[in-house]
């Protein structure tokens, strides 16, 4: 990191972010199709993901209440 430093003049926070900007610059961004498609993937994922929450709560509550029905709740 003092390599860096020295070779930039750069410290603390001035350095960080010139980091990041290089880092930024490295990033290949996806094209239209790519972000359509891993759009469409989340949201298929999302709607199973709350299908299997949904699911889970509705068997938890029919078993609770089964057993406060059996135990006079």
């Amino acid at each position: 990191m003092a390599d860096a430093t020295e070779a930039t003049g750069r410290t603390g926070p001035v350095e960080f972010v010139g980091e990041v900007q290089d880092e930024i610059r490295k990033v290949t961004w996806p094209d239209w199709p790519q972000l359509q498609n891993a759009t469409g993937v989340i949201l298929v994922f999302m709607v199973i993901v709350a299908s299997l929450i949904f699911g889970i709560d509705t068997a938890v509550n029919l078993l609770l209440n089964l057993i406060r029905s059996v135990f006079g709740g």
